[in-house]
This record gives structure tokens, sequence and C-alpha cells, in this order.
């Protein structure tokens, strides 16, 4: 059994609780690790910054033990997949009409739209979009709230551009996941339109079930199907935290000519993520 939809991303769009209410679906078989990361070529070991080996190797054992039982319990994160590997995330499955995961490097990946492609052609795919700049400010949020980062956000954003290209860290990528242009037009270019279906975080935020809904369509399952919505995942801000207004205003200055590149591609009002 091998999968026939992937969530791709973006990170901080809302696409693990879509991974959640999808694995409520009858009809939906969700892999048993968020972030499987198989297609994605550039998410190896060796491409991690050097202080984060040691946790790597713990966790690949622990990986390797979890593909070897019964994966009743949902993981997050896997490194370093083969394909054998990758598809026992699938055992599983029994008679789901969908058959998915979810990976948000995979928008993010220059590999891994022509990975899917080569191996499962006729993949649906499913991404979520959110205002580039939020998308970062969120993502900053939620290291912040775990306590591991006490930098500014705009400290964080000066980082991120020293360190563009470099090794696999905390926070790197950061700025370049929201460069969206490039990371939607891979899919565009090899999937059949009627394959793809982009989403937008203001919508989906705003109206959960309407979104809910037509994904469900997109993927063929019964669309009367309403999840239990009452859990929030992954909350990625503190209450009342906002982005100072300058750093809002580099950012959309950053983001500019990506937004208006996208824009065009998608014939869509963007504007709003350029105030």
């Amino acid at each position: 059994m091998q999968p026939n939809f992937f969530i791709v991303g973006a990170p901080k769009a809302g696409t693990t609780s879509l991974y959640h209410y999808l694995d409520q679906h009858p009809q939906v078989y969700m892999s048993p690790i968020k972030e499987p990361n198989y297609f994605a070529s550039e998410v190896r070991a060796e491409n991690f910054d050097a202080e984060h080996q040691e946790r790597i190797a713990r966790d690949l054992e622990e990986q390797r033990r979890y593909l070897e039982g019964p994966m009743s319990e949902k993981r997050f994160g896997a490194l370093g997949l083969e394909w054998d590997d990758y598809l026992k995330l699938f055992r599983n499955a029994r008679d789901e009409k969908a058959i998915g995961e979810a990976s948000v490097c995979y928008l993010w990946s220059e590999s891994a739209a022509a990975n899917i492609f080569q191996k499962i052609p006729d993949a649906r795919i499913l991404m979520i979009l959110r205002d580039p700049a939020e998308r970062a400010f969120s993502q900053y949020m939620q290291w912040v709230t775990k306590g591991v980062i006490r930098h500014s956000f705009r400290e964080q954003v000066d980082q991120s551009l020293r360190n563009s290209g470099g090794k696999f860290e905390l926070m790197h990528p950061f700025l370049e996941m929201g460069l969206y242009h490039e990371q939607v037009k891979r899919y565009l270019d090899l999937f059949p339109l009627e394959n793809v279906r982009i989403l937008f975080y203001d919508d989906y935020r705003d109206d959960a079930p309407g979104v809910i809904a037509d994904v469900l369509r997109f993927l063929g399952v019964d669309a009367e199907f309403a999840p239990d919505m009452s859990r929030r995942h992954l909350a990625g801000r503190e209450p009342g935290s906002t982005m100072d207004a300058r750093d809002r205003a580099y950012l959309a200055s950053y983001y500019r000519e990506d937004v208006q590149r996208l824009a065009a591609l998608l014939d869509r009002d963007l504007s709003r993520w350029l105030p």
C-alpha cells in the first residue's frame, strides 16, 4: 500500500490540524508519522548542523523500533527512510479510499515534487499558503513559547538572512519557507491542475468546516463527515503577541516580488499580504 495524496505545506499554516481532522475520517488513512519527509532529498541526517547529530542518532534508533512495532501511537517526524520503511507507514491501511501523509518541508524542498511525481504521478497534492510574514512570525513564536529561543524576532530575521543555504538547524530554513512562487510552480508544472488543491490559511481560519468539506470532496470521500474540531493543534503564538509594525513592513518588502509573482501565477489577489 502506498499514499495517494500529500499535504505538502506550508509550515505554520494549519497543516497539523488538517492532518488530525482528516485522520478522524473513516474513509481516510493518514500515516501514523506526521512529517515522514521521505520525498525531500534534502532532509537527511548529514545535512543537519553538527550540534544535532547526537539527538538525530537517538531519534533514528527510536524510529527503527517504532517501524518494527504496531505503530499504534502517532509520532512526529522521520528522517532518512528507505522506500521499504516508508511503505511500512501504510501497512495498516485497509479499504480507505484516501491514503495520505503530511510533510510540510515538501513545499519548500526543491526535490520533493519531482520525487513524488516519479513514484506516484497521479497523487493528489494539498497545500495551505499563509501570509509569509505572519507564517515566519508564527514559526518564531512557536519556539519562543517552547523556551528554546530568547532573542528578538528581528534578530532571528537577520540571522536567517546571514545563514541562507547553511545546514539544517532549529530555525533554518526560516524565511525561505515563505518564498512560495517557485515552490508552488514546481507542483503545477508536474501534476494536472485538477490534482492540486491550493488552500489559504485565512479561509481555513475563518471557515474551517467549509474548507474541510472542500478537501474531502477533492479527495473523493464523504464530504458530509464533520470531524471533532474542539482541540487546537500546535498553536504557535502567545496570547496577545503581535509582530512589530517595522518588522512587518520589512518582511513585506522582502517578500513583495515573490508574492506578486505568486498572485500572477494563481490569478489571485494577494494584496492583503503586502500592507
